[in-house]
């Protein structure tokens, strides 16, 4: 890696209405790793969770409409939509249903070879969950 890329870090900052239930959500049901976390005045929280590594996925209206249509079948998706890559897509998309999240779209394996489901996640988020396959299609 570049060290002197001029950017270090994505961060991507998510108002939750319920916070508490957003953190327990992605903290301790989706297993993402509290880095720091903060208070202030008048009820001020934050927490920072760790996501491995993060890109920034540009897609124009053509190519949001044909991933709606292959994970979902229809549109969906808000203008911005967080996915996770895991190792185990169904295991995880069961572990956050049955901790609250909706399932738009079951665990389907697409044309680029992962296995991707969608959910309604707290914080008013989308979700896309996906495993890569690799070449046995497992």
């Amino acid at each position: 890696m570049d060290d002197t890329a001029p950017v270090r870090q994505l961060r991507i900052v998510v108002e939750a209405e319920d916070y508490d239930e957003a953190l327990a959500f992605f903290r301790d049901v989706l297993g993402l790793p509290e880095q720091a976390s903060f208070a202030g005045d008048g009820g001020a929280r934050v927490a920072i969770l760790d996501a491995g590594r993060a890109t920034l996925e540009l897609a124009n209206p053509e190519q949001k409409a044909m991933i709606d249509d292959v994970e979902v079948g229809r549109p969906v998706a808000p203008r911005i939509r967080l996915a996770f890559e895991v190792d185990d897509g169904r295991t995880v998309t069961a572990r956050l249903v049955e901790a609250g999240a909706e399932l738009i779209a079951p665990p389907t394996v697409t044309p680029w070879n992962s296995l991707n489901s969608r959910l309604a996640t707290p914080a008013d988020l989308q979700v896309t969950v996906f495993q890569e396959l690799g070449d046995d299609g497992a």
